[in-house]
């Protein structure tokens, strides 16, 4: 999974990057000390392993990975090759979804690159900026196919070329596209456009350290990030930058000292993943035995054999059946053994769809 970060400069976009991925990414107070994406790769916590660790006295334990992808600021004509804009749109086509930061603190002695704090004002700079982009991406393609579906020869030519019209109106009214309701052949069809405004968005509403330590969460910026979130149909996370960056570098007993000291329940890292996992419809499941526990991500709605593919193309192929039981109902067991005994181990087909914490052993005969 390929998460980007984007937001305006000097919004908090590579700190938040540093204190996910402790990778030290420059972090600097002026637009730009970030051209090309920083990537960070970070494995996704799940306590489930630890459990399966235990029980099974696992050699290994391995965790599923998501890789985020330090995207440099945009500013307005980004669109049009300001500040690099062109470079940087580029680098968002190749992610899955977008994590857009968006400053709702109040520092004199940080910068805005507009001269004022204005959470929506930035958040559609930067929509806009994408939304330009997109527009420039489907007057290409209606040029190509203009001459074919008005000839009538064609009918699909002429169900893309009413399609790309109607994207295209939808945009010149300054409107993202996964916004815009499209029949499940006309989403298909989207896909072919790697339409920037098709990606889902994540907004993380950065906020100051004495908001967090006031419990200020909800200030009047983020109200304002909310409102125009929910006419989306977009979520918000509300972190503090500057917190996280301090926490990645805790661990255990003192990580959890100071996250009780500043009233959170989980690191700024958690609720992205978690957040990030609902946007994408994302889930995992688990396989477990004395080489190692590992969880697999995969999206919601997925069938054992395609689960399956994800450990192994062969497995999928040769797919037989799934010996699966639940999480939950292993560990109420606290063994392989009793669950065995207790009949909680089951025999799914090729029509089973996968549920989060399904602990899987595929059968397969290549």
């Amino acid at each position: 999974m390929k998460l980007g970060i984007v937001g305006l400069p000097n919004v908090g976009k590579s700190t938040l990057f540093n204190a996910i991925t402790q990778a030290g990414a420059e972090s600097a107070n002026y637009p730009f000390c970030t051209i090309e994406p920083n990537v960070g790769v970070v494995s996704v916590p799940d306590k489930r392993l630890d459990v399966l660790e235990k029980m099974y006295n696992s050699k290994k334990k391995i965790y599923t990975a998501i890789e985020f992808y330090d995207i440099a600021g945009l500013v307005r004509g980004a669109s049009k090759g300001e500040g690099l804009g062109n470079k940087f749109l580029s680098h968002i086509r190749e992610v899955e979804s977008i994590v857009h930061v968006v400053r709702c603190f109040n520092d004199p002695n940080v910068v805005h690159v507009d001269g004022s704090v204005d959470p929506i004002r930035d958040i559609e700079t930067i929509n806009l900026e994408l939304i330009f982009s997109d527009l420039e991406m489907m007057d290409r393609r209606i040029e190509k196919i203009v001459k074919l579906a008005k000839s009538g020869a064609n009918k699909e030519a002429k169900a893309e070329y009413e399609l790309m019209l109607k994207i295209k109106g939808y945009l010149e009214a300054g409107k993202p596209v996964r916004t815009l309701e499209l029949t499940d052949d006309e989403s298909e069809l989207a896909k072919g456009y790697f339409l920037l405004t098709t990606k889902p968005v994540l907004y993380v509403a950065n906020i100051s350290e004495d908001d967090l330590v006031s419990g200020n969460l909800e200030n009047e910026y983020v109200k304002k990030v909310k409102e125009y979130a929910a006419n989306e149909g977009s979520e918000v996370i509300i972190i503090s930058a500057k917190i996280e960056e301090e926490l990645s570098v805790l661990e255990g007993d003192e990580k959890a000292e100071m996250l009780g000291e500043y009233g959170l329940d989980e690191a700024g890292l958690d609720k992205l993943i978690h957040a990030s996992y609902k946007l994408l419809g994302l889930m995992s499941f688990l396989t477990a035995g004395v080489q190692e526990v590992r969880a697999w991500t995969i999206k919601q709605g997925t069938k054992a054999p395609q689960a399956a593919g994800k450990i192994h193309t062969d497995i999928e192929k040769g797919f037989i059946r799934a010996e699966i039981i639940s999480y939950d109902k292993l560990v109420e067991v606290g063994s392989e053994a009793a669950a065995k005994e207790k009949g909680y181990y089951r025999l799914e087909g090729k029509e089973y769809v996968m549920q989060n914490g399904d602990i899987v052993h595929f059968r397969f005969n290549v």
